[in-house]
């Protein structure tokens, strides 16, 4: 058993349970019953392949894994920029659209009720300050 584990390892052949099974003639059940060697099997997927020299590094299945987590971590990452990015852009389209239209900027509600206020205001306080030097000019000319 060990030897068709290790021909597997040596000959660049992916290592798997059923792989195992077949070339050394037995039935999966008995390497689910011999945890000995369902974990050798196990190791051996975990290890690098010795298959092509050429190929570059050896590449093994928890590096794989690492990639993948890695990779879709990164996607997420760029799906939630790709969504604050176009929400932006039809932002700026949409205040672009509104200049161009020729009806200008919204008008601030608020503030316009502030300036309101201000001016009513300020009108208050020149009236009265009206009454008061009307009052002074006839008191002037009242006198002799």
């Amino acid at each position: 058993m060990k030897g068709a584990i290790q021909n597997a390892v040596q000959s660049g052949t992916p290592v798997s349970v059923s792989g195992i099974a077949r070339q050394a003639g037995v039935d999966r059940t008995f390497l689910y019953r011999h945890r000995d060697l369902l974990a050798l099997i196990h190791a051996a997927e975990l290890q690098p392949s010795g298959s092509d020299p050429a190929a570059g590094p050896p590449v093994s299945l928890a590096s794989l894994q690492a990639d993948l987590a890695n990779a879709h971590a990164r996607n997420t990452g760029l799906v939630t920029q790709t969504r604050r990015l176009e929400r932006r852009l039809s932002e700026l389209m949409g205040e672009q659209a509104w200049r161009e239209s020729g009806l200008g900027a919204p008008v601030d509600h608020e503030e316009l009720q502030r300036q309101l206020s201000r001016l009513e205001q300020t009108n208050t306080e020149l009236v009265a300050r009206l009454d008061e030097r009307e009052a002074e000019l006839e008191a002037a000319r009242g006198q002799p």
